[in-house]
């Protein structure tokens, strides 16, 4: 339990920095409460099971290569971008207060989870970060100390998830329509940053291939 409890911390730790995911989090939390915020988070999480999966059944080093990486990079600016458009575009709108019926599809709200989660960023951090922990934990017999290694650190992720939503649900309760509706605005805005950035590791990594 120990080393269950240990990686509960790591996933606790690696979670805290600011990234795609927490800003579309914050976003739909403000804009429709704990349970959409919550969708986007599931999202990620979704595509991070896959990810394990990947890693213990030796995929990771497909997901390595430079080439497979490159279109992945392009794939993830344009899905932040299409996110960061509406999240500007639609600033005002789909806007739940504290209180009132929420109508948005909370479907919707977890394919959006998906779209961040699915970019190289996500992908490589689980490599670079993810790839060693959990392939020092696998080793034949082993195996058990995988699972128990990443069931801790997607623990910690999603008390995280939780931890973050509890705070900006009751934010959300003192905030009026045009705040959040800059909230929305500045998330865009976070997000087409984070676009622009999956764009400069493409060209870092055309200029070291070729």
């Amino acid at each position: 339990m120990s080393l269950y409890f240990a990686y509960v911390m790591v996933g606790l730790a690696i979670a805290m920095p600011v990234g795609a995911i927490t800003v579309e989090m914050t976003k739909q939390g403000l804009k429709n409460g704990f349970m959409h915020g919550w969708a986007v988070g599931i999202g990620g999480m979704t595509i991070d099971l896959l990810l394990i999966l990947a890693l213990y059944f030796g995929l990771a080093k497909v997901l390595a290569i430079s080439y497979i990486q490159m279109p992945l990079w392009i794939i993830g600016a344009v899905f932040l971008f299409i996110l960061a458009y509406d999240s500007i575009k639609n600033a005002d709108k789909d806007i739940t207060m504290a209180g009132e019926k929420v109508n948005k599809s909370l479907v919707k709200t977890y394919q959006n989870g998906l779209l961040v989660a699915v970019s190289p960023g996500n992908l490589v951090f689980w490599i670079s970060v993810f790839g060693t922990v959990l392939a020092d934990s696998y080793a034949g017999s082993e195996s058990i100390s995988f699972i128990i290694v990443a069931a801790g650190i997607i623990t910690g992720i999603l008390l995280h998830d939780i931890g973050l939503l509890t705070i900006v649900s009751i934010t959300r309760k003192i905030m009026n329509r045009q705040m959040i509706k800059w909230t929305s605005i500045v998330a865009g805005i976070l997000l087409f940053g984070f676009g622009c950035y999956f764009l400069y590791e493409f060209y870092i990594e055309v200029q070291f291939l070729f």
